[in-house]
């Protein structure tokens, strides 16, 4: 299933991608999406490139009966990001032991005095006769976590941190 989703800073490009390479603020979008367990990594590696890795595991709530059994009481999360300047990224999030994943890419554009980071790719579900519903429940999963991402980087980029 294809994935797209936009959001919008009233930031500089060059700021917004600062943000997304602080632990802290990683640390506090998983706070936000309620991660029960979590495990931040940044590694820069010169000229804007950087390699991200949060891990985390969050409580499977409001997860449709149908998917109950696909997923358990916890979903965890392992996003990878590999930074290859200070505007793109390559992306991919797995569910390790679930048979779901989205690989995409992150971009960062200037968008007048601020920013707009896409984030667009495809969520795969390898499960017969009810991958098509999976995909778009993940789809929705990963709709509200940027959503999340999105409060906490308005309100970081504000000064509350």
């Amino acid at each position: 299933m294809k994935f797209s989703h936009r959001l919008t800073y009233d930031a500089s490009p060059s700021d917004v991608r600062a943000m997304l390479g602080d632990p802290a603020f990683r640390e506090k979008v998983c706070v936000a999406m309620e991660a029960s367990r979590r495990d931040v990594t940044i590694v820069p590696s010169g000229a804007g490139a950087m390699s991200v890795v949060v891990e985390q595991v969050q409580p499977a709530r409001g997860i449709p009966s149908f998917a109950k059994r696909f997923v358990g009481d916890e979903i965890h999360i392992v996003q990878r990001e590999s930074w290859t300047d200070g505007s793109s990224a390559d992306l991919t999030i797995d569910l390790p032991g679930k048979p779901a994943r989205f690989a995409g890419s992150i971009t960062l554009a200037p968008d007048g005095d601020g920013t707009v980071e896409t984030i667009s790719g495809d969520v795969a579900v390898k499960v017969p006769l009810v991958g098509g519903r999976l995909e778009s429940l993940v789809g929705d999963l990963l709709q509200a976590a940027l959503r999340a991402e999105e409060r906490v980087g308005r309100a970081w980029l504000a000064g509350s941190r």
